[in-house]
């Protein structure tokens, strides 16, 4: 076991909410270490539902933040505050004791009393995970401070942020050194395993990962990062909320992701191939022996040509189910009464990928007005391929046809669709028209979306930073 890298800035050095928030409450013990980590939001600019089928992602981090500051006690309290939860209606603060983590199921039934505690889940969650794999490590209890600036239910990867930089800040307080891929792992097993959300590494990887101002190409065959992309100058990523709010826990969801395993498994069975569970995955996930699992692995050629009209457009989960042994995703379920939009779905994974691909290498090279054009294309494919998968939003459709008409080169939903964050394509000088399409989006809708702009550096570029109040007769 390593110490985590330490930084050791006075309190003041720290931009708002951390500082502001902080000095207004009298929540830790003077003189004694406090560890603090930062995680931003994600801006999805490609890839939002291939994390779980193996493809390629391109993300980009935001300036909002969630901010995390641990203590470790001598007793086995757990005290966790969180100030700005009321501004939700949720529950401000808990305290508990370690033993009290004990078992996914109970810290689901716990969490999920009131829809008030439901954000605990990923904290209690990401405390879960160190005590179960670090065990003697994770000795004492914890005092939790936590401030956001990000806001939540938009599609930007709040929850993501907050259990990952709960992760970062209690692992250095209890001096265990969690970083990278392992980091972004943890994360998205704490979502899988204890709060039940049925969601890839792509979010987990992109805040741990991500750097300021760059796009995060990744593979996630698990995660497979690959190098950093630098925007072509004066090209921008821009996120206007469509006041839509969404979740990786909501039924069209979860209903495409499942379609995308029912393809998955009826392609296998067409090829005759045995669909087994992967035996060394951390997160549990199936195989095969030739696209290892991950239905993004299969090209478009060859969906095109061989499966695309041989796959449903739709299949109940009863006719699937009277076909078919299992469900090979273990984080989504099959229902008898639904409907799942297979080919949508299987052909949304194969042609992401491509696309994914397509982005990355023109970003990467010399920026003409003619690939510019090119990629806001791509980007406006993307789009439309939610609504394929029953995932279309009538206010992300409104918002990138608005993009359109002002000039911009392309626009498209975000994450897992359904609602949530357009991610608008455009140069610097776009500015007052990205401004202009929210005012005006917002003037027809009743209030102003959250326009978010500019970015900042991901969990492992931030680091720990150590910092320690100074006593209270001092501070007299």
């Amino acid at each position: 076991m390593s110490s985590p890298v330490e930084k050791q800035p006075p309190l003041n050095t720290f931009k708002d909410p951390l500082a502001t928030t902080l000095a207004a409450h009298d929540f830790f013990e003077r003189e004694e270490r406090i560890e603090v980590a930062r995680a931003p939001g994600r801006l999805d600019v490609m890839g939002g539902n291939v994390d779980y089928t193996g493809g390629m992602v391109l993300q980009s981090l935001l300036r909002e933040a969630v901010w995390v500051a641990a203590q470790r006690r001598t007793d086995d309290v757990i005290h966790i505050l969180n100030p700005g939860a009321a501004q939700y209606a949720w529950e401000t603060s808990l305290e508990l004791r370690t033993g009290d983590l004990s078992d996914p199921a109970g810290l689901r039934l716990l969490c999920n009393k009131k829809e008030s505690l439901r954000w605990l889940s990923y904290v209690l969650g990401a405390l879960y995970f160190l005590k179960l794999h670090y065990g003697g490590c994770c000795a004492g209890g914890l005092n939790l401070f936590i401030v956001s600036d990000l806001p939540a239910n938009k599609g930007v990867s709040s929850s993501a942020a907050l259990e990952v930089a709960t992760l970062k800040a209690a692992s250095a307080a209890w001096g265990i050194l969690l970083e990278g891929i392992a980091l972004a792992t943890a994360g998205q097993w704490v979502e899988n395993v204890v709060v039940g959300a049925a969601c890839g590494i792509m979010d987990q990887a992109a805040i741990v990962l991500g750097e300021n101002n760059r796009l995060l190409p990744m593979l996630c065959q698990p995660c497979r990062p690959f190098p950093l992309v630098r925007l072509p100058t004066g090209l921008r990523f821009w996120g206007i909320d469509s006041m839509v709010p969404r979740s990786t826990t909501g039924v069209a969801y979860e209903t495409a992701r499942a379609a995308a395993f029912v393809g998955y498994k009826m392609i296998c069975r067409r090829e005759g191939l045995y669909v087994t569970p992967e035996q060394t995955s951390g997160i549990p996930r199936w195989t095969d022996t030739r696209w290892s699992g991950y239905l993004s692995n299969l090209s478009p050629s060859e969906f095109r040509s061989k499966y695309e009209r041989w796959l449903p457009e739709s299949l109940s989960g009863q006719e699937f189910l009277s076909r078919e042994a299992e469900h090979v995703d273990p984080f989504t379920s099959i229902c008898p009464d639904s409907q799942y939009p297979v080919r949508a779905a299987v052909r949304y994974a194969v042609e992401e990928n491509l696309r994914v691909q397509m982005v990355s290498a023109l970003l990467r090279g010399r920026l003409s007005s003619a690939s510019l054009q090119l990629i806001g294309e791509i980007l406006c494919q993307s789009h439309a391929a939610y609504s394929e998968c029953g995932l279309g939003s009538e206010g992300c459709d409104e918002l990138v046809a608005r993009a359109l008409r002002a000039g911009l080169p392309g626009a498209k939903m975000t994450g897992g669709g359904g609602g949530g964050v357009v991610a608008v394509l455009g140069r610097s000088g776009d500015r007052p028209a990205i401004h202009r399409i929210a005012q005006e989006y917002g003037a027809e809708h009743g209030t102003e979306p959250h326009i978010f702009e500019g970015s900042s550096d991901g969990v492992d570029t931030f680091g720990v930073h150590t910092l320690q109040l100074s006593s209270r007769r001092d501070a007299q």
